[in-house]
């Protein structure tokens, strides 16, 4: 199946990709000497992807399917900047038999496998099929053809409950539904397929029996064109969240070697059976109920393209993985397998935008402060991956994945550690991220002992992964008055004059009104000195507040809840509010906007993003809680419940409308 190998060396290479993947393959061609072509959309305009490239070539709008996921303007894009070769990344076309066929016919090299190979392990249900026959241990379950619902259903309860639905042509998480009871199949299998659909342009799915303490380990597999296929050991990625990979490591915790020698046999002998060439990942379901087994790992599924977690295999082994694709490409051989040797332990998160507070609602908006490079270790004890510079923006077309930070250590408890420094070490602002919650996960006991599943983030909720919110504390409000008081009075000689707050015969004091859950809150300053602030908010006790106040553009240093390094932004509505840990947004108090916010009469967008199901229309009756509106934003289905009982008055939506954050996009009628 393997494509005839390229026996001429690549000289430029097209990045069909965008973000953290086309910047570390380029990387990695500047290191080699081979220039670079960036391709990009309306929203990446300025992205540190086309920065770095030594070209660049607009492809079309913002969204995906107008631009990145587009064949031909891919390949009209390098035959314009005279490309030889194409690197995919990940996501969008990289695991698109039509591209790869595309670039051959266009006399491009595809930086990956072969067209045949990506079709037979493309579609799980046949990959599972080809599985069974090559010896490889796959899971209990329904791979068929027919996909009729009540079919399904039925397969589904043969299995036996708690099975997985799963889109035949998914990845990434999407097109993936647990399903614990019979009564909850029907609307799970509808929503699974329509997300299918949505994204892959295939509703078909399958049923797979539901490993109840499941991990997930795979083996990172490379082939080239002259038979030979080896592996680089394997990766932990157990830690996930709605099947969205969090925390990654290699080597896996408890591995032992004979447990090694099978899986990694098992994945050789399943990129023979496609006779695979390029880089490629085998999937692994693990039963992590006890301690590992040869007879207690199944085949899930074969990624063929390069994963988002490949750093960490390459701390391990010292491989560059962009560069043996590139070698492989041009006809190359690969190292022979006993010369690849594995050593120490490293540990990769992803810090994404978003608010962990808020069931990790997507953060969308500027990137006003990135800094990634004051924690970069030249010892080889950290590294950090990003597509963002200070300046872009996280938008509502991509992944929010600001960064990768992998640690390295000759021990798991070390690689741990530099990946929680990298994590504290990076400043972004003023975005809500994850950054805190993926230390709560590092610091954990259960993972510091590796007691780890892909239910471990749900099932360690309880245990203070989730950094508290501090949006209700008195605190918070009482900084935020401190920061608008220092910035009317930047000017003068003074930071704490008192021009603001003078009134004849009367206590120097200011008073700021803010929003607090839609209601005003008003906060006094009641004394404000270089080294204290008496405050009061609401009719709350005076507290007082140690401090030390920067420039407005800087930051407060104040006694909260253990940390003293507070950011600001200030906006005509808001002041964000950052530090290590905790992230908070004071809204300025405006009547009509807290009405509007609070009304039980309309369903807003919580964020700017596509709708893709309305399930109701104007003048039917509905309950409390029933699911009106589904959208999508950020790789993330969310589903609008009514507010209350009663009747649909207007819909101002439909299937495919984009929206903007709190757009009004359903009425009841007035109650």
């Amino acid at each position: 199946m393997s494509a005839k190998p390229s026996t001429a060396k690549i000289t430029k290479i097209l990045i069909a990709n965008r973000g953290e993947i086309a910047c570390r393959v380029i990387k990695t061609a500047r290191k080699m000497g081979i220039a670079t072509v960036a391709v990009y959309s309306d929203a990446d305009r300025k992205a540190l992807h086309v920065c770095m490239a030594d070209e660049a070539v607009h492809i079309g709008a913002s969204p995906a399917v107008q631009s990145y996921l587009v064949i031909d303007k891919i390949i009209d894009a390098a035959k314009q900047a005279g490309a030889d070769a194409v690197h995919p990344g990940y996501g969008f076309l990289s695991e698109n038999p039509d591209f790869v066929r595309a670039c051959e016919a266009a006399g491009l090299i595809f930086i990956g496998p072969s067209a045949p190979a990506m079709e037979a392990m493309g579609l799980k249900d046949a990959a599972k099929a080809l599985m069974d026959t090559a010896k490889v241990p796959i899971t209990p379950g329904y791979h068929g053809k027919d996909q009729s619902p009540k079919l399904l259903k039925a397969k589904a309860g043969m299995i036996g409950y708690p099975v997985l639905i799963k889109a035949v042509a998914g990845g990434g998480g999407k097109g993936m539904r647990k399903v614990d009871s019979d009564a909850d199949f029907d609307a799970l299998l509808a929503s699974c397929q329509r997300e299918a659909q949505s994204s892959f342009g295939n509703a078909d799915v399958l049923i797979e029996k539901y490993i109840q303490s499941p991990r997930h380990i795979e083996v990172q597999v490379f082939g080239d064109h002259h038979g030979n296929i080896v592996h680089m050991f394997e990766r932990d990625c157990s830690l996930q969240r709605r099947h969205q990979k969090v925390i990654e490591e290699a080597p896996a915790p408890g591995m032992t070697a004979a447990v090694r020698k099978a899986m990694t046999g098992a994945a050789i002998k399943a990129a023979k059976a496609v006779d695979y060439v390029g880089a490629g990942t085998v999937e692994f379901i693990v039963d992590g109920s006890g301690p590992l087994r040869t007879d207690g790992f199944w085949f899930m599924e074969m990624n063929t393209r390069l994963q988002v977690e490949h750093p960490v295999t390459e701390m391990i082994t010292g491989l560059d993985l962009v560069e043996l694709q590139i070698r492989v490409a041009q006809g190359e051989r690969l190292p022979s397998q006993n010369s690849i040797k594995m050593e120490g332990h490293a540990v990769e998160a992803r810090l994404y935008a978003e608010d962990p507070s808020h069931d990790f609602f997507p953060s969308v908006g500027a990137v006003n402060v990135l800094d990634t490079e004051e924690f970069q270790d030249e010892t080889g004890g950290m590294r950090i991956d990003t597509g963002f510079q200070a300046g872009d923006n996280v938008s509502i077309f991509y992944d929010p994945m600001i960064s990768k930070i992998i640690g390295y250590g000759h021990s798991r408890d070390e690689a741990c550690e530099n990946t929680a420094l990298g994590i504290i070490g990076i400043e972004v602002f003023p975005l809500i991220t994850n950054a805190a919650f993926l230390i709560n996960c590092l610091e954990n006991k259960a993972f510091k002992n590796a007691e780890i599943s892909t239910h471990f983030i749900e099932q360690q909720i309880e245990n203070g992964l989730i950094p508290p919110d501090i949006r209700s504390c008195d605190e918070v409000y009482a900084l935020a008055a401190l920061r608008l008081y220092n910035t009317i009075n930047e000017s003068s000689t003074s930071p704490f004059s008192s021009a603001s707050g003078f009134r004849l015969n009367m206590p120097n004091k200011r008073v700021w009104t803010f929003a607090r859950k839609g209601e005003p809150v008003d906060v006094t300053i009641i004394k404000i000195t270089r080294q204290f602030a008496d405050i009061k908010v609401d009719e709350g006790e005076i507290f007082r507040v140690n401090l030390k106040v920067g420039p407005a553009s800087k930051s407060i240093q104040a006694s909260l809840r253990n940390y003293e390094e507070w950011g600001f932004k200030i906006t005509p509505n808001y002041i964000s509010m950052v530090n290590d840990a905790y992230f908070a947004q004071v809204y300025f108090y405006n009547f009509d906007a807290a009405m509007a916010l609070g009304t039980a009469n309309a369903l807003t967008a919580p964020m700017p993003g596509k709708i893709i199901a309305v399930n109701v229309g104007a003048g039917d009756t509905v309950k409390v809680g029933d699911p009106l509106i589904v959208m999508e934003a950020m790789k993330m289905e969310i589903t609008l419940d009514a507010p209350r009982n009663g009747v649909v008055d207007a819909i101002h939506v439909k299937v495919d409308d984009l929206v903007g954050d709190c757009d009004t996009l359903l009425e009841l009628e007035d109650d």
